[in-house]
Formats: C-alpha cells, sequence, structure tokens
C-alpha cells in the first residue's frame, strides 16, 4: 500500500533498506579504507571522539567530532582515520585482523585508549536497476555537523535504539532496524534541504509543499490520464509555473517524470509479482502491451518481458 508522501513513496519503490555494519572502538594510530558499493549510501556518526574521512572525489578531508554525522550517497571509496594522510588498511584486512565476529564493537588500532574513537557505521541500499532524480540529486556528501544532530532529539534517540537493536539481536531486530535506518536517511534529507534551500535541486522539490502533492498524486495513481494542467492543478500553481518550477527542481519535464515513475512501478511489479504484461500495462497508464514495452526499453534497454526472465532466474540462483 503507497504510503502518503512523497518521499516515503519514492523509498518504497527504491526498496532502500537500512543495514548496519558495526559500532567501533578505534585508537590511534588507525586508519581503514572503506571500498566502493554501488546502490548504497554509507553513513557514519561519531558517537564519541575525532575522526578524519578522505572521500574520493572530494577535495577536502571532512573533520568529524562528537555528534557528526557524515552521509556518503553514491557508495564511492573513503578512508576514515585518526589524522589526515594516515596510512589506511583495507577494511576487510582490518575485519580479519581484529577478529570481529559481527558481535560487540570492532576495536582496532593503537594504544591510545583516551583518544578512542566510537563510530556507528551502516548503509542505506537501494534496489538494483531502479533509478529516481531523488538519488541523482545527492550530493558527493552530506555532513550533519554536532550542532546540527545534538539539538535533533530524533537522532540521538534513532541511534540508541538502533544500537540496543542490534546488540540485542531479538526477533524482528532486522525489520526495526530497516525501518529505524530509514527515518536516519529521511530526516538527513530534511535537515541537508534545510541548510542549502532550493540549492539542494529534486530534494528540495521533493519536499516543496506544492510540488510534492503533484508527486503524490502521480505516485499513487499512475495510470491516471496526467497532463502538466492536471499535475499544476492539483500542486495549485498555474500551468506555466509549475512545468517551469517542476523542470527547475526535479530536472526532467513533468511529462517525463510520469513516464519514469510509471516504468519504476512496472520495473518492480515486473521482478516481484506474478501479474501478467498487460496487466501491468494497465496498471501504470498503457492501454497496450505494445506501447508499454516501447516505453520500458525506451527507460531500460530491455524488453519487459526478457527483463521478467532474467529477474527470474537471478532469484532462482540466489
Amino acid at each position: 500500500m503507497m504510503r502518503d508522501d512523497a518521499l516515503s513513496q519514492i523509498l518504497d519503490v527504491l526498496q532502500m533498506r537500512g543495514a548496519i555494519y558495526f559500532h567501533t572502538d578505534f585508537t590511534s594510530p588507525w586508519g581503514v579504507g572503506v571500498p566502493e558499493y554501488s546502490n548504497v549510501a554509507r553513513f557514519h556518526m561519531v558517537m564519541r571522539g575525532n575522526c578524519v574521512v578522505t572521500i574520493e572525489g572530494v577535495d577536502d578531508p571532512l573533520h568529524l567530532s562528537t555528534g557528526d554525522l557524515v552521509v556518503i550517497p553514491h557508495g564511492v571509496a573513503h578512508v576514515l582515520s585518526d589524522i589526515p594522510d594516515r596510512e589506511a588498511d583495507e577494511l576487510d584486512f582490518v575485519l580479519s585482523e581484529s577478529g570481529y565476529n559481527g558481535m560487540g564493537a570492532l576495536v582496532y588500532g593503537g594504544q591510545d585508549q583516551f583518544g578512542a574513537c566510537k563510530l556507528f557505521c551502516g548503509h542505506f541500499e537501494f534496489e538494483e536497476g531502479a533509478t529516481h532524480p531523488l538519488l541523482a540529486g545527492l550530493p558527493q556528501v552530506i555532513h550533519l555537523p554536532n550542532t546540527q544532530t545534538m539539538n535533533a532529539e530524533w537522532l540521538d534517540s534513532v541511534i540508541r535504539f538502533v544500537s540496543a537493536e542490534v546488540m540485542g539481536e531479538k526477533a524482528g531486530a532486522d525489520a526495526i532496524v530497516h525501518r529505524l535506518t530509514e527515518i536516519i536517511f529521511i530526516q538527513t534529507v530534511r535537515a541537508f534541504v534545510d541548510s542549502v534551500g532550493d540549492e539542494a535541486g529534486s530534494l528540495a522539490g521533493i519536499l516543496d509543499p506544492q510540488i510534492s502533492r503533484s508527486l503524490n498524486a502521480v505516485h499513487t495513481n499512475p495510470e491516471g490520464k496526467w497532463t502538466v494542467q492536471s499535475m499544476a492543478e492539483v500542486a495549485g500553481m498555474s500551468r506555466t509555473v509549475f512545468a517551469e518550477r517542476f523542470n527547475e527542481f526535479i530536472g526532467m519535464t513533468p511529462h517525463n517524470y510520469v513516464t519514469h515513475w510509471r516504468m519504476q512501478i512496472a520495473h518492480q511489479r515486473l521482478a516481484k509479482s506474478s501479474d501478467s504484461i498487460i496487466v501491468i500495462a494497465e496498471a501504470v497508464g498503457y492501454g497496450s502491451e505494445a506501447a508499454f514495452t516501447r516505453a520500458f526499453k525506451n527507460q531500460f534497454n530491455v524488453t519487459p518481458g526478457i527483463f521478467r526472465r532474467e529477474a527470474k532466474s537471478a532469484t532462482t540462483v540466489h
């Protein structure tokens, strides 16, 4: 069942899931290289101490202290360390060398217990093949300094709750962690948009009250006969102003967005459901299988039938 706000609807279709790697106890000297990984947005929260994050493609390293949260949206390689330019060990080596078995803290580094850095690390993962302007619009890095996180009771509460669930290993913990880490992502996006305003591009558009009303309507009724005029009316804006503002924020025309959204819904249903192709086509606003097939192939460079067979085959193999 589709949720009632545009951002949550998008995350549902992107199949976002949160995962927790570990909490750390790193003591100087230390440096850990985190490899590139697609379809994820990694995050690190400094629970105590200080560290430096050097991100591939970002000129200046970030200096983090207690309460800081950093999100690396596109899964690029980065180094966590006690000081800039510290020689780093690869994460797999660190996990092996420390004897970490998934329980308790990941302990690594030297003997300087006074300067221990305690991090809470994880990622937000998105369905492979799923795309949306939300993902494309995320910057290389989102840094929320402690002046923002410490004043946000939600973050402290969520982090503590997630930590308790991870440590407790009780039944249902995975589902709880998934939803709680989703909250971290949503609140981080909100805080980022609040800090940079319209410069946040598609993120600002998704959270804009008028644009989001139009997005919500399309999301919940993808089979509707949507036009720029009808979308503008939902947003409470003139056709011209709506079209300009939508394109400015979202980075595509309203018509193209409707097509894009329909194809994401179809992509998901082809992979996850047993509905026939024509049923899926009609559910996303296409009166014929041929028209739907053309649109799907334009988006994903493969026909719905071939995509479904490959998706089912991959699921069977795994």
